[in-house]
């Protein structure tokens, strides 16, 4: 007889009712087609159970907690950390009435009680992205890099649109968001940083991340680095290029600076075959390899380590901890730190960090919603 597939257990929220934990309802359904994108939440095994340093989950239940940083420190210190990040809506200002209707009509997907276009799904992950940011920063500030072109608006006061000019394709986004990133340096460097009283880091990010704790503690536990990179024991992407910390003093700004128009250089000369992916990471990789051969024999320790770059410094983070992400989370990280930073969304993930957002707003248990992360972030969504 042929064995019958095992059952899966399920996470979706009752279709007449709000996206709160008390409304979602848990089934065990077969799972038929694996390679199918699924359109709700998928739960499996928590990787990690039974190690102490990691987060331990019985269902959607943390039994341990995530390990804030000491937040005391920022509040007695007047620097001050802005994330920033590229974004983009395409011919938003070039669609016709009937062709948003028809959009709406097209490719929707729902989470909760809510139903987005392709273009809403985006919008949402950015907005949730700035909300992260207020809940674990409260102090901190969101600068947006954008297309001139683009025609959106974000929900809160703490962020800021900034137009940049250039070529903002889907083929060319992320050359463009190296060439964005330069721009943004070279104005914050005519704006003579070495007056202010304060100081104002920077993190580049991509936009579908989680801050899930304060992050400002990097700048004083490390006060030497002018930039920090994210890296990871993956022989072929090694280094991860949605995640860059710059120290906003003057030496700062200009050798991060520098350091980024030689990435734009290896990728424009060597990688534009892998233009619209994975190029940034490649030549990024490239970069600090010619400079820092050694650093690629310490990515398997999952340990903060600095490297100097013909006098820059550069601090290597872990992207267990700063650049966590769901799939290496069941895989090469062997669960979930309980020191974790940052939780990455990538690809269809994204739905993920939709659900998790309406889970932590309805509870506001931080270390609860990361277990839904954990257990659910092997599946492949439909976003």
């Amino acid at each position: 007889m042929e064995e019958m597939e095992k059952s899966i257990p399920l996470l979706h929220p009752s279709p007449s009712r709000s996206p709160s934990p008390a409304h979602w309802t848990i089934s065990q359904t077969p799972r038929r087609n694996p390679s199918k994108k699924s359109d709700h939440i998928v739960l499996g095994p928590a990787a990690g159970q039974g190690m102490p340093d990691r987060l331990q989950c019985q269902g959607l239940k943390a039994m341990n907690g995530i390990h804030s940083s000491n937040t005391n420190r920022e509040s007695n210190n007047c620097d001050t950390v802005t994330f920033v990040t590229v974004f983009t809506v395409y011919n938003s200002h070039l669609k016709t009435e009937s062709a948003k209707v028809d959009d709406k009509s097209l490719g929707t997907v729902t989470v909760g009680n809510t139903s987005y276009t392709k273009t809403e799904r985006s919008m949402a992950v950015l907005n949730i992205f700035v909300n992260f940011i207020q809940v674990s920063m409260p102090r901190s500030n969101v600068i947006i890099l954008t297309d001139p072109a683009s025609e959106f608006s974000v929900e809160k006061n703490v962020a800021t649109i900034l137009a940049i000019h250039g070529d903002y394709s889907r083929d060319n986004l992320m050359l463009q968001r190296i060439r964005s990133y330069i721009t943004f340096l070279e104005q914050k460097l005519e704006e003579h940083p070495e007056r202010l009283k304060c100081v104002n880091h920077y993190i580049f990010t991509d936009s579908d991340i989680a801050v899930v704790d304060n992050l400002a503690h990097i700048f004083q536990e490390y006060p030497n680095f002018h930039l920090a990179l994210t890296f990871r024991n993956n022989k072929d992407q090694p280094l991860n290029s949605g995640f860059i910390a710059i120290r906003g003093t003057v030496e700062g700004i200009l050798r991060a600076k520098t350091f980024l128009q030689e990435v734009l250089e290896v990728y424009s000369t060597k990688y534009m075959k892998a233009s619209r992916m994975l190029g940034d990471q490649l030549a990024l990789a490239w970069v600090v390899k010619s400079h820092l051969s050694f650093a690629f024999k310490k990515f398997s320790r999952h340990e903060a380590f600095p490297g100097d770059m013909n006098g820059t410094s550069v601090l290597f983070l872990p992207c267990a901890i700063y650049n966590w992400t769901p799939p290496e989370g069941a895989g090469q990280f062997h669960g979930m730190p309980l020191d974790v930073k940052v939780v990455h969304f990538k690809g269809s993930r994204k739905r993920l960090m939709l659900e998790s957002w309406n889970l932590f707003n309805s509870t506001s248990n931080l270390s609860d919603m990361l277990c839904l992360i954990l257990a659910s972030g092997r599946t492949k969504y439909d976003f």
